[in-house]
C-alpha cells in the first residue's frame, strides 16, 4: 500500500475488534477472581488490535487514561472485549475498550470494565508514523470522538502542570 492511501481517513467500522478470554485458574486470585492485572493485559491487548486494525502498522501502548474495575469474573466466565478507535491525532489513537463478563452456562453478561487507552503508530526502529484521520458516523461515534478530543485536553494540561511542578 502506498504511504498516502495509508492517510486515506477511515471509518470507526474498521478498527472495531472484538475478543473473548475464557477465565482459567492461572488467570484467578485464591478466591477465584480474575487478577485486575490479566483483565489490564487482556484490554490492552484488545485495544491494540483496534489500533492495529486503525493505523495498519505496528503500534505501542502510550497511556492508559482511565479504567474502571466494576464486577468480578470468576474462573470459568467468558470476558468479552469489544474495542474501536475513538479518535486519531498525528500519530496517536484513543482507543475505547468496553468488556463484560458472560456466565458460561447462563449467558447472562454484565458490564465489567472500560477503558480509554492511547497508542502510537510506529516503525520497526520505533519512530512515530503519522496515522489516518477517524470517520466517525454514529451519534455515539461522533459522542465518542468528540469526547476524546476533551481527554487529550486534559491529559495535555496534566503533563503541563506536572513539568511546571518539575521547573519550580
Amino acid at each position: 500500500m502506498e504511504a498516502s492511501e495509508n492517510l486515506n481517513p477511515r471509518p470507526v467500522a474498521d478498527s472495531i475488534s472484538e475478543m473473548v478470554e475464557l477465565v482459567l485458574p492461572n488467570d484467578a486470585n485464591p478466591l477465584g477472581a480474575l487478577l485486575g492485572g490479566r483483565l489490564m493485559h487482556w484490554i490492552d491487548l484488545a485495544g491494540g488490535i483496534a489500533a492495529h486494525r486503525h493505523s495498519r502498522g505496528y503500534v505501542v501502548t502510550a497511556s492508559t487514561d482511565h479504567l474502571d474495575f466494576l464486577v468480578p469474573a470468576r474462573v470459568g466466565d467468558l470476558v468479552i472485549f469489544k474495542s474501536s478507535v475513538n479518535r486519531a491525532f498525528n500519530s496517536s489513537m484513543e482507543v475505547g475498550i468496553k468488556v463484560w463478563v458472560e456466565s458460561y452456562f447462563t449467558g447472562e453478561r454484565r458490564h465489567i470494565s472500560s477503558a480509554y487507552l492511547t497508542y502510537v503508530a510506529i516503525d520497526h526502529h520505533g519512530h512515530k508514523l503519522p496515522v489516518p484521520p477517524v470517520i466517525p458516523q454514529t451519534p455515539d461515534e461522533i459522542r465518542r470522538f468528540e469526547d476524546a478530543g476533551h481527554r487529550r485536553e486534559i491529559r495535555h494540561a496534566e503533563k503541563m502542570r506536572k513539568e511546571a511542578t518539575k521547573r519550580a
